[in-house]
Parts: structure tokens; sequence; C-alpha cells
């Protein structure tokens, strides 16, 4: 197939869709795909690795107010339109839902090319945290409108695939996410990286990777690190990444390592050369990093929802706290000091939990619903009417949540809205 992917974040970046796809666009193309990746022009990072089993189209863009570490692209309608009557996809899929995401849809209707999309990141759920909360609304309503045009939208969870439905998104269905084994692994923890972090054999190491940003709830997380140190005074803090409220937390905590934003390879050895990963953020559709810091052995605590609710048994191979029980993190975390022996248990176990969660089986199913969605466009443009047991959703979960996990008994960080949700035109079939 010709597959285009649009996306306003991309490698060199690091986060989450960028990792993502990344992966997906080398993986697609390794298979024998025609893969494009349109994405921001970056010329203020450090040139990305040129890979051969994709082309890169990138296009204006500018920095996203407040955050310049990131890039918005400009709507690129016209340049699209004229792009895919000379070199037409036979699939579109938009990753990200800014100005340069949906134009592409707009071009790709035009042309008859059909498009899919992922949600990725619950843009609705950060109003609260940049103190615009009236405006989760209209968040919300431009989300659904945007998704509601897609043949499909991959959702990387089936408790957030539920909740989306429940708020009038159609067309759903569950992408998990892939981890690295061999990259991410406890084999490649570092002697050396432990003594420049001040830290005895003995010591117990904290880590934690993510955007420095408002929607990440560092609040809760330092207050969690002061617990630690409190019940171990030997605990060091290691916090990776960058972001608008990196400066404020250096100044803050001059006691805490930052390191800024670092490659993926030296990024598995801070993962391996750790002990713990506290996970305080409430508004991840998936969370990696809680996957990758499982892969490299270390144990756990965070709130039971997303990548959480799908992998981790609480006291079995990590700790997982309900959404609304700060406190309840708050222990875990200082529990997890203050007993090496549980460390010692929980880490193996959280490796062996996730090994199994490939990016080979992971893409094979998105793959396969691409294929689908062309299939029925070449014969007629039928839209497909998904399922979570589409292959997609084939993610090898050891402990897969069930598709009631957004109700009221098992609360979630952004609860379903129905005063702002639609009735859906056409249903999500939930897997029994």
């Amino acid at each position: 197939m010709k597959i285009t992917i649009v996306t306003e974040t991309f490698p060199p970046e690091i986060n989450g869709v960028a990792m993502t796809f990344g992966v997906m666009a080398r993986e697609l193309g390794r298979r024998g795909h025609l893969v494009t990746v349109i994405r921001p022009r970056r010329d203020d990072l450090p040139a990305a690795t040129t890979h051969p089993e994709y082309r890169q189209v990138p296009v204006p863009g500018l920095p996203i107010p407040g955050y310049a570490q990131l890039r918005f692209g400009l709507p690129a309608w016209g340049r699209l339109r004229k792009m895919w009557r000379l070199d037409r996809p036979d699939i579109v899929h938009v990753a990200t839902e800014g100005p340069l995401g949906t134009s592409a849809m707009s071009a790709a209707h035009t042309l008859g090319v059909p498009f899919t999309s992922s949600f990725h990141t619950n843009f609705h759920a950060y109003t609260g945290h940049y103190g615009i909360a009236p405006l989760r609304r209209l968040a919300l309503a431009w989300l659904r409108r945007v998704h509601n045009r897609a043949r499909l939208t991959f959702v990387p969870t089936r408790e957030l695939c539920a909740e989306l439905a429940a708020l009038g998104f159609r067309d759903l269905t569950v992408l998990s996410r892939g981890v690295d084994t061999r990259q991410f692994s406890p084999a490649r923890r570092s002697d050396k990286l432990r003594m420049a972090w001040g830290a005895a054999p003995s010591d117990p190491v904290v880590l934690h990777v993510g955007r420095m940003a408002a929607e990440k709830n560092y609040p809760l997380l330092l207050r969690a690190f002061a617990a630690m140190r409190s019940a171990n005074p030997r605990c060091r803090f290691v916090l990776v990444g960058d972001g608008p409220l990196r400066a404020s937390l250096r100044r803050a905590h001059p006691g805490a390592i930052f390191t800024g934003f670092i490659p993926r390879d030296e990024l598995a050895l801070h993962y391996a050369s750790a002990d713990l990963y506290i996970h305080a953020s409430l508004t991840e559709t998936f969370g990696n990093v809680l996957t990758e810091a499982m892969a490299s052995g270390l144990a756990t605590a965070s709130f039971d929802y997303a990548a959480a609710r799908q992998f981790v048994r609480h006291g079995e191979n990590g700790l997982a706290v309900p959404c609304t029980q700060p406190e309840a993190l708050i222990a875990a975390a200082a529990r997890l000091v203050t007993e090496p022996g549980l460390r010692v248990r929980l880490g193996p176990a959280a490796r062996a939990t996730v090994e199994p969660q490939s990016w080979e089986n992971v893409i094979t199913g998105f793959e396969a619903d691409l294929a689908a969605i062309v299939a029925r466009s070449v014969v007629g443009g039928e839209k497909p009417t998904p399922s979570l047991q589409s292959p997609a959703s084939r993610s090898n979960s050891p402990n897969p949540s069930p598709a009631a996990s957004a109700s009221a008994d098992s609360p979630t960080p952004f609860p379903v809205d129905t005063a702002s949700s639609v009735p859906p035109s056409s249903s999500v079939t939930l897997a029994p």
C-alpha cells in the first residue's frame, strides 16, 4: 500500500506520539509499503537519523504558544491536494488533530482518498490544567467532529474506547502500543551511571520520564518524592524530559537530577539503572513510559487506568491505586522505598508481563485494518463497521480490561460528560 502518515510530532522530537509513529513508519516500510510522513519542519532540532523505510515531507509550522519544544503544522490543504493528485496515496492516516492534520483530512476527502485517525491526547482534559476549564466542552466537540470524519479512529486502550463512545465518538477500534524489550531491558543497568547520580548500590533511585508540563501532575509527583525521602533518606530522584515547568521545578528541587531530553538509547540506560518508577499523571491515553519502565525491570506505582489498567496487577507486578486517591499513590511510593523485598519481587514480574507486547503484533493489526479500509474503498467506498475485536486490538495483553471499565464503579481521570455528548450514529461493538 501507499500509506501517508500526517503528524505534527515525529522524531527527533521525544514524546509518546512521536515515538509511536517513528516505529510505525519504519516497520510499515520494512514490510514493503511505500510510506510518506508529512510533518512540520524542525530546523531547530538536530537532524534525525535518515531511514530508508520512509520518506519525509516537511511543511511549515510554528511553536506552540508557551511550549516552544513542540510545533503545530500550518494548514496545508492546497499543497497536499496538489501532491496527492500527482501521487495518490491508497490511504492517509492522521495522527494529530491540529491544523495540519485537519487540513489533510479535508484534502483527502476532496480527492476521495480514505483516511483514518488516532486519538492520542486528551486535549479536553488538559483545559483544567491551563486555566481554561470552561473551554472543555468546546475542545471535546472539536475532537469529536475531527475524528468522526475518519473511516476509523484508533484508540490505545479498550477503557478509553468505551469512554469516547459514550461521548459520541464513532467508528472506534483499539490499537495498543508495543514496547521494545530489547532496547528497554534490565541488562542495560549501568553502575557507572548510578555513581554519577551519587547512588550507592543499595540506594533506591526513583525515575520519572515525561514532558514537564502542567497536565502531568507534577505537584503530586513531588509530594510522593518528599514522602519517599522522608521514609528513606538514601533515595535519589532522577527526572528525564523537558517542558515549560522544567526551570521552575529545578529551582524548587535542587536535590533532584534533571537530565533534559536524552536520546532513546541513553534513556534505556537511565531506566535500567534506576530501581523505581512513579507515574502520577491522570491525563494519559496510554502511557508508554510505564511499559518501558516495566520492561526495564523497575517496580512501579501508578494510578489504575490506561497502560496500568491493561498491564499492572496490583501487588504482583506493580502497585496501582484508584484514580480518585492521590494519597494512596503517595503511600504506595513510600512503601516501595521501605520494602526492598517488594521491589525485588515486582521488578522481574513487571518485565515478564510486558515481554509479549511486541511492536510486531501491534503493527500487524494496524496494517490489516488499513488494508481492509483500502479494499472496501476500492469496491465502492463502503465505510467499515469497526469492532474492538478487530485485528488492531490484538495486543497480547496478559490482563485485558473489560469494556465496562468506564462505569461509575471504576473512576477515570476524565469522567464522561454526558451533557456534551451526542448519540453516536453508529455504535462500537464491545467484546463480551
